[in-house]
């Protein structure tokens, strides 16, 4: 089989598929999807790439390799071994908890606390509430297993004046098309596409239709006139520039070839109308950013910006896994009931017909042979043996070359691992892999929190006063189990002997995992705790000094070292806990 064309692009590992050759060709049964006219011809690769991913994650890649004539490929095994690489990877990725973190909050309840440190830590609460009502976790989880399986996952969000809040949405990825302008370098696009197929509803009297959603940036224009506006999070900075929403639909029939995406004309348009009957036809939002944040599975290659899926290099291991499973299931059945051979045996005869019987390989069954008959069976279990030696094999090869490795799916055999020290090697390519994933997707969600804090601005909503977004960030929990007294016996020794501060003592134990809310809140209540417990003292050992003389032993005195108070003159040394794993202030 050759080649039609070499490829190298973001989905070059896909070349080995025959299927690829079918996306955008006319009268394809693999991609019927993929013909509609006002797709643009260089997202095909794309879009087909995405379709393949999620045929494997829901166990059909046999059936999309049969439709394309490998009939064979029906009988294929596929037992969710793709999907359980997605999920653990993603498991991984997300850790055990999610939250958002303010720059310079932490030190809010400090004694002396760094300027800005208060708003920060208010900015912050603000946050984790509109994180809660917008079911953020939810979110991230829709968002994020998108990413990991497609490579790709995309957020919208959207001011409501009726929830007086911002609303978070996710998106397929398949109906994000961005709009790169080739002759200027640019971090974000200024114009960018939702768009998906509406199918034809004959009971509603709908045809089909195509839907796009539009956020563009442009001048603003009042009258024909350019002015400029003050943004509340640039304050003193005047800009001539704002997003324009544009939500309309088209019949499919009414469009012409070469009417792609970008081209869709606007005089058949039928333009969207917002609850209070705006017209959602270049719709001036009051800002001056597109409020669509992609999100990416890896850090894209020069020159590119799409993400690589978890399993894309990994996609031919999967599909021999499949063969060997298929060839397993085969091998069982002649284990578990055996070709048998008979030598002169009297066969049944049927009276209706007067021809032998077929003889079942069934408990209990009873043949009758003669003086010089034989019974062979055919053993196949060797081959069955040496094909579950392969699956092993495979499924060890995927998960190094996935670097999710045998320890991080939990194959890896424990009485294998001679120390925790090996184990912790074990992971190492683990614990790359979720630092480049982290890593790619660290900058899109601060930009996914300051666009969070603009939008309540533009909105006035209450408590969300104008000036410069603070820095948020999405704070992951570790994603391998630690040594949780280990942390804390460190964290005592070295807050006790202080080369370490209780803020920064409190924030190990955050990330080790300890049920720790908020790091600020934690060491206020660490602090207060000390000061009553302080108190106590001072006041348990004022009423010492109090008592009668007489009660001492006669011709003695109560000095500091046998009675336990403080010279004249002289304060008394008080030891007092900071935290419950006994360190020292």
């Amino acid at each position: 089989m050759g080649l039609r064309q070499f490829v190298i692009d973001a989905w070059s590992w896909l070349n080995y598929k025959p299927v690829m050759d079918d996306a955008g060709r006319t009268g394809s049964r693999l991609f019927p999807e993929l013909v509609a006219a006002w797709l643009p011809p260089q997202e095909m690769r794309r879009l087909a790439a995405y379709k393949v991913l999620a045929s494997y994650d829901n166990n059909q890649a046999g059936q999309l390799a049969a439709v394309s004539g490998d009939e064979a490929a029906l009988e294929r095994r596929e037992l969710g071994d793709a999907a359980n690489l997605v999920d653990t990877a993603l498991g991984y990725l997300l850790g055990s908890d999610q939250q958002i973190a303010v720059t310079g909050a932490e030190h809010a309840d400090d004694e002396a606390p760094e300027p800005g440190a208060t708003e920060a830590a208010a900015a912050q609460e603000r946050l984790r509430k509109w994180g809660e009502k917008e079911l953020l976790t939810l979110r991230v989880q829709q968002a994020e297993r998108a990413a990991v399986l497609l490579g790709d996952s995309v957020y919208v969000l959207a001011w409501n004046p009726e929830k007086q809040r911002a609303t978070l949405r996710v998106y397929d990825p398949g109906f994000f098309f961005p709009q790169w302008d080739d002759d200027q370098d640019q971090d974000f696009p200024s114009r960018v596409h939702l768009a998906w197929d509406l199918p034809e509803d004959p009971d509603a009297g709908l045809k089909a239709r195509v839907r796009r959603v539009t956020y563009e940036l442009g001048p603003i224009s009042e009258a024909d006139e350019s002015v400029v506006r003050e943004y509340p999070w640039e304050p003193g900075r005047p800009s001539n520039v704002t997003c324009y929403l544009t939500d309309a639909e088209w019949l499919l029939e009414d469009l012409k070839r070469g009417e792609t995406l970008d081209r869709l004309p606007m005089d058949k348009a039928s333009f969207r109308v917002r609850p209070d009957g705006t017209e959602l036809n270049r719709l001036d939002l009051l800002i001056d950013f597109v409020p669509v944040i992609h999100i990416t599975n890896t850090i894209p290659e020069g020159g590119e910006h799409w993400g690589r899926s978890a399993i894309a290099r990994v996609l031919q291991g999967l599909d021999e896994l499949a063969a060997t499973d298929s060839d397993s299931s085969a091998a069982s059945a002649t284990t578990g009931t055996p070709i048998i051979g008979l030598a002169g045996a009297r066969l049944p005869v049927d009276r209706a017909t007067g021809r032998p019987e077929k003889l079942k390989v069934e408990a209990g069954a009873v043949w009758q042979l003669g003086e010089s008959g034989r019974m062979d069976a055919l053993d196949t279990s060797p081959q069955l043996a040496e094909l579950r030696a392969r699956v092993e094999h495979l499924l060890d090869r995927i998960a190094s070359n996935s670097r999710i490795t045998a320890a991080g799916l939990g194959t890896l055999d424990a009485s294998e691992v001679p120390s925790g020290y090996a184990f912790k090697l074990a992971l190492a390519p683990l614990d790359a892999l979720v630092g480049a994933m982290r890593l790619a997707r660290e900058h899109k969600y601060r930009l996914l929190f300051k666009f969070v804090q603009r939008l309540h601005q533009a909105g006035q909503a209450k408590g969300w006063t104008a000036g410069e977004s603070f820095s948020a960030r999405l704070a992951w929990a570790p994603h391998t189990p630690t040594d949780r007294a280990a942390v804390l016996e460190e964290v005592v020794k070295a807050h006790g002997a202080g080369v370490l501060s209780l803020e920064t003592a409190v924030q190990m134990l955050l990330d080790a995992g300890y049920p720790i809310d908020d790091a600020s809140q934690e060491v206020a209540r660490i602090r207060t705790k000390a000061e009553q417990d302080t108190a106590v003292r001072l006041d348990e050992m004022a009423a010492r000094r109090g008592e009668p003389d007489e009660q001492q032993p006669e011709g003695r005195e109560e000095s500091a070292a046998e009675g336990g108070g403080a010279a004249e003159g002289e304060r008394p040394r008080v030891s007092v806990p900071v935290s419950a794993g006994g360190g020292r202030a």
